[in-house]
């Protein structure tokens, strides 16, 4: 089965066509700058055993515009990887907002869409785009089931007193004002190849998804998700790129009433200044791990800080699972930082979590699962490597076949 996997922003549109036969991506790509000045499609294929990029650089107005392009570039007479559109049977979106509607994969509807919609004031930057993207899909692929995979479905199964916020009771009646939960399609991937990996199917897990974006999971024995660190939005919980994660609120009220910031300063400092931009001066952890190296006291700082949050969750996750199986790291920097994984499992000893420096740096860069604790560690603990289009091709894949 020919699915392909849509993740649109508001000025880009990522996919991947995935034969999930055999789990080969045939091809993927990225249009960006959308609607922007110097806008180009990138397009990865393979032929005859080698990778091929071709860069489109073009105008686009609009997702339509990028779509037929990438449609373009997928039936080119002579690098095409599929015959025509219609050799796609179903196209996969990552809609970021379900709220406490879709507690699973859906078939794209009228009422699936309105509902969609009517969750943009939950999620305003990205449930838009996500609509942009099926609607497109819809105009260009007429023939292909279209399914939503919603980041939020996995944290559907939290309960009521890990999701609820302690408020007056009309906010969360009225309001749905909640902790919802992002990057589910990441936990729940990692989760089920840890558990393959471990050959463990009543695996209890901690779920530690570290990108530009950063989230943590705990994962019962059933596989349920039932506390996360992204709550309401994406700002809370651990530190991330440009983002505080949490912060007493006293610092807002400050900032607006004796510092006389704007609210839209105030959520453009925690949100886009903050994090490791503002510690270090740099989100990408590669920079700051150059000055670590260098001997910059910030970045060092900036190290130890970000590590102490999520050690911070995970003794909080272990009382909430009563012990654990296993660590997770995944995503950008779960995978490929060296540092920060040794500065998340540091003096963690006591809970039986032992990282081996050894293995931690052998198997940076893991492109399959890898344990890396020490022979006395209680607890596992492995890098994972996520894989969220592959996630939400398997779903789709599933749910057509039931259809």
């Amino acid at each position: 089965m020919q699915i392909l996997v849509i993740n649109a922003g508001s000025s880009s549109m990522k996919y991947q066509l995935i034969e999930t036969d055999d789990k080969t991506v045939l091809a993927k790509g990225l249009a960006e700058r959308i609607g922007i000045a110097g806008s180009r499609v990138k397009h990865q294929f393979t032929k005859n055993g080698a990778s091929i990029e071709k860069v489109v650089e073009q105008d686009l107005p609009n997702h339509n515009v990028a779509f037929e392009i990438i449609t373009q570039l997928l039936t080119d007479k002579e690098d095409a990887v599929i015959a025509s559109p219609e050799a796609i049977t179903a196209v996969g979106h990552r809609i970021v907002h379900g709220g406490e509607k879709f507690s699973e994969t859906q078939v794209i509807t009228p009422e699936v869409k309105e509902t969609i919609r009517a969750l943009i004031p939950l999620a305003p930057l990205h449930n838009p785009a996500n609509l942009i993207g099926v609607e497109a899909a819809e105009k260009f692929f007429p023939n292909a089931v279209q399914v939503a995979v919603f980041d939020t479905a996995f944290h559907q199964t939290l309960p009521e007193h890990a999701f609820r916020y302690a408020i007056p009771e009309k906010f969360y009646a009225e309001e749905k004002i909640r902790v919802y939960g992002f990057h589910g399609t990441s936990h729940k991937y990692v989760y089920n190849e840890a558990k393959k990996y471990l050959k463990n199917e009543k695996l209890k897990a901690i779920t530690i998804h570290l990108g530009n974006g950063s989230s943590m999971t705990a994962i019962d024995e059933n596989g349920h998700s039932i506390d996360t660190s992204l709550g309401f939005g994406p700002l809370c919980g651990l530190i991330m790129g440009t983002r505080s994660g949490d912060i007493d609120p006293s610092v807002i009220f400050h900032m607006l009433e004796q510092l006389n910031m704007p609210l839209e300063k105030i959520k453009n400092v925690l949100n886009k200044e903050s994090g490791m931009l503002g510690l270090a001066g740099s989100s990408d952890a590669r920079d700051v791990a150059a000055r670590y190296n260098e001997g910059d006291p910030n970045a060092a700082l900036t190290f130890e800080m970000y590590g102490y949050r999520i050690r911070k969750y995970i003794g909080a996750y272990m009382a909430a699972l009563n012990g654990v199986d296993a660590l997770i790291f995944t995503a950008g920097l779960g995978e490929n930082s060296i540092l920060t994984r040794r500065y998340a499992c540091k003096n963690l000893e006591g809970l039986g979590i032992e990282l081996d420096e050894e293995l931690n740096v052998d198997n940076n860069h893991a492109d399959t699962p890898v344990e890396i604790q020490t022979p006395s560690g209680k607890v596992k603990i492995l890098i994972v490597p996520t894989n969220e289009e592959w996630q939400i091709a398997k779903e789709v894949a599933e749910l057509v076949a039931k259809a």
